[in-house]
């Protein structure tokens, strides 16, 4: 077997472990949450028929969390022992650091997370950790995964889009803590509608596994592999109607493991395409409460985040994911192809 060949039978071979993983959990983790009563309590300010799934188990990011944890591990290890692709021993230190900080710090972000639906199940009300109280958090997380990224992983050099390789020097720490804390309040904000967060975000981490292996990181591709690979053993329990939703313990891990990725092959503007979806739920809450706010008590959507506006408007969940997740596609692929083409 020459090294292509084995290459994609390991990512192949790890995604099926994190997809099985993953959806196997669910026959013991659902039940667990049902009998703890670790159920969702839905928002007044969401649409009314949302009630309907109060009760709902939540945290179980918990389980695409154990997938991906799962196989990532059992591919490093067959990777070290085995082959000559050596994710860990075969690479420079600075590659070591930036995959090795980047689990760790998507890990924290999953912890924050966990916190916080711990708070609102235990206390049966949908508040949780305070806004102040989960920004300071995931500051703290931001700032530390940067300073190591910069100091050992050699952090300062990126790839910009029709530029190239530049040295943007210690304004590196601000663009990897604004990232860093952007994405993972903007995959929360996309949790919101059965199936949606974790869609767009196999879409994304396919994506990114492909600019991994172009790129050469295949440390990296095997991380976003075993991602995908786990969220969509998460989506059979997931997608609507859903059995268990992920919690902000599944949507603030996405953010970090997205940032992770993106900041360690050193390109993360491609988080902007690959995020579209993402981004463009969090300006509709900016531009929503700004508009609201300028014409004292007007809308500008119908409800915001996005997908609730689009929900008002009579689409049913399965069309906004698909919607959505395509958007994601076309924008994913037409940055791997630019990116080909301009390297």
């Amino acid at each position: 077997m020459n090294e292509s060949m084995m290459r994609m039978a390991i990512l192949l071979g790890t995604a099926a472990v994190a997809f099985l993983v993953s959806w196997l959990s669910g026959r013991y983790f659902v039940p667990m949450l049902h009998r703890l009563k670790f159920g969702q309590t839905i928002r007044d300010v969401g649409p009314a028929w949302h009630k309907n799934k109060q009760g709902t188990p939540t945290m179980g990011g918990v389980m695409f969390i154990v997938g991906f944890l799962v196989a990532m591990i059992a591919a490093v290890l067959v990777c070290e022992a085995a082959t000559p692709l050596k994710p860990l021993s075969g690479v420079a230190f600075t590659e070591r650091v930036r995959l090795i900080s980047g689990i760790v710090m998507a890990l924290a972000c999953g912890a924050i997370g966990f916190a916080d639906d711990y708070i609102k199940v235990v206390k049966k009300r949908n508040l949780g950790l305070t806004s102040l109280q989960k920004i300071i958090l995931q500051l703290i997380v931001g700032a530390g995964y940067a300073a190591i990224m910069y100091f050992l992983g050699e952090g300062s050099v990126i790839y910009v889009p029709f530029v190239g390789e530049t040295d943007i020097g210690w304004w590196y720490l601000p663009l990897c803590i604004f990232f860093t804390v952007g994405f993972s309040n903007a995959t929360n904000l996309t949790d919101g509608v059965d199936g949606l967060c974790g869609s767009i975000t196999v879409v994304a981490s396919c994506c990114m596994m492909i600019a991994a292996t172009v790129t050469a990181h295949f440390g990296q591709s095997l991380v976003a592999i075993a991602f995908a690979g786990a969220l969509v053993g998460f989506l059979m329990w997931n997608l609507h109607p859903a059995k268990v939703f992920m919690g902000d313990t599944g949507s603030l891990l996405i953010g970090g493991v997205l940032c992770a990725l993106a900041f360690g092959i050193g390109r993360p503007f491609l988080l902007l395409p690959f995020g579209i979806m993402y981004i463009v739920e969090t300006l509709s809450v900016m531009l929503q409460v700004s508009y609201f706010k300028l014409t004292h008590g007007k809308r500008l959507f119908k409800m915001s985040p996005i997908h609730h506006h689009f929900e008002m408007c009579g689409w049913s969940e399965n069309k906004i994911v698909t919607v959505f997740s395509s958007i994601t596609a076309v924008a994913g692929i037409a940055a791997i192809a630019a990116m080909v083409l301009t390297t």
